[in-house]
């Protein structure tokens, strides 16, 4: 997803979305690539991390199962 870097506010930065600028995202500028400035394009990728989502799963599974034989 292509978005601008419409501004910086104190600690957040306020991304639009390229193709629907009524998609806003604000987040905090340490996520940013270093040397990002107002009206860069930025590119985001957002992936699932399925190992580290079926190991969280296995622990909750875990502890309801402990918590059930009490």
């Amino acid at each position: 997803m292509k978005v601008t870097l419409d501004r910086v506010e104190g600690k957040t930065a306020v991304l639009i979305a390229r193709e629907d600028e009524s998609v806003r995202m604000n987040i905090p500028v340490s996520l940013l690539p270093p040397g990002s400035s107002e009206g860069d394009i930025l590119t985001i990728r957002i992936r699932r991390d399925i190992p580290a989502t079926d190991a969280a799963r296995k622990e909750v599974m875990d502890l309801v199962e402990k918590l059930k034989n009490k």
